[in-house]
């Protein structure tokens, strides 16, 4: 099975619930905005030896798969191409980073506010397949937290130790990789 390859944990339904995913996927967004701002502008570029995004698309990319989320649960769809999409030039430093940050946690908040009782039900189109809002809201906890743990590794290759990391427990019930990379 390809969950077992990847190293994650595979399941049929989600395990946690709708309100504790939001809430940790909150506090997921908080730690990655308190940790890119960190991280000094001219090592924004820096790339990782095993490849993949900069340390400025990496933040981004965190922060666009959550409004990613939002945006999918209204449209009924997700395309891949939303999560291809790297950090516009015009943002090129770690507190514009942390403020696009912000404001991703503030349309999750006001969708989440206003969602439909039935928001977490309904089925998504994704470039995957369709998907539960509920299982579609896992997964994008769980991406998050995973490329904020490589967020957190990439810091402390730089020598920079997160301030106020994320609290192990709120890794806890989610599937994600065994490995960071």
């Amino acid at each position: 099975m390809l969950a077992d390859v990847l190293g994650i944990s595979y399941h049929d339904a989600p395990r946690l619930s709708p309100e504790t995913l939001v809430a940790r996927l909150d506090r997921i967004l908080v730690a990655a905005q308190r940790a890119i701002t960190q991280i000094p502008d001219a090592q924004l570029d820096a790339k990782p030896p095993e490849g993949g995004r900069t340390v400025r698309h990496l933040a981004h990319h965190l922060f666009r798969l959550v409004a990613a989320f939002v945006d999918s649960i209204r449209e009924n769809a997700f395309p891949e191409d939303w999560l291809l999409e790297e950090a516009p030039p015009q943002m090129h430093t770690a507190a514009q980073l942390a403020e696009y940050g912000a404001e991703v946690r503030r349309q999750l908040a006001e969708w989440v506010d206003a969602a439909p009782a039935d928001a977490y039900e309904r089925t998504v189109m994704t470039y995957y397949g369709e998907q539960s809002g509920h299982a579609l809201l896992e997964r994008t906890t769980w991406h998050a937290a995973q490329h904020l743990r490589q967020l957190y590794a990439l810091m402390e290759r730089m020598g920079i130790h997160p301030q106020q990391p994320l609290d192990p427990a709120d890794l806890e019930g989610l599937p994600l990789p065994r490995s960071i990379w």
